[in-house]
């Protein structure tokens, strides 16, 4: 699915700009994941410099619904992850590594990323993190949604990473992504923070 991967970049350099690095991460059992840094400004008061990381190699085949007994080569939910953070904070270049575990997720273990689920690597997301969850937002705001590039397949969409503390990870499996988002709504959260403290739960 090469021309998929080929019109998915060109999706993120008209979004992001131009990539200033990248790295390529393989899996046994599982094709080749690339995660790029695009950095940028932000526009407000003072405008801050945001690094976004994007994995590109997680469309390449549509993730299949674990109980379906044939897996449909063509047919099927497609997507990459983007997570923004604020630069100079911390190491978070040691994210790429995590970021392409999760992508490489659905080859390796089967599993359907969408909005509202939660994904944990296990370890601090870089060194020093408070976070080694992440709880996957809705697109289509920060990178459009890919047209289906062939026939029959699904479009492409852009899915945005919001770092967990483990405190929000487990208030929000009891009380759902919604209910926490709001939580960091109303507590003005920067979720791009990549130093923040959890929001209050009680």
């Amino acid at each position: 699915m090469a021309k998929v991967l080929a019109l998915v970049e060109a999706r993120l350099r008209t979004a992001l700009g131009e990539p200033d690095a990248r790295a390529a991460v393989t899996f046994l059992g599982a094709e080749r994941i690339e995660v790029l840094r695009f950095t940028g400004t932000e526009n407000g008061d003072a405008p801050r410099t945001v690094v976004r990381y994007a994995t590109l190699g997680m469309s390449a085949q549509p993730m299949t619904d674990p109980t379906a007994v044939v897996a449909d080569p063509v047919k099927g939910p497609r997507a990459e992850l983007v997570l923004s953070v604020r630069a100079g904070l911390a190491d978070t270049d040691k994210v790429l590594r995590p970021l392409a575990v999760l992508a490489a997720s659905p080859q390796v273990e089967g599993v359907v990323v969408a909005p509202g689920a939660s994904l944990d690597v296990g370890e601090p997301l870089w060194p020093g993190a408070p976070f080694t969850s992440v709880l996957v937002a809705e697109p289509g705001g920060l990178v459009p949604d890919l047209e289906p590039p062939e026939e029959g397949m699904d479009p492409v969409r852009f899915l945005p990473l919001l770092p967990m503390t483990p405190n929000e990870a487990a208030w929000k499996r009891v009380h759902g992504a919604q209910a926490l988002e709001e939580r960091w709504l109303a507590a003005g959260t920067d979720l791009r923070d990549p130093l923040r403290s959890g929001v209050r739960l009680d």
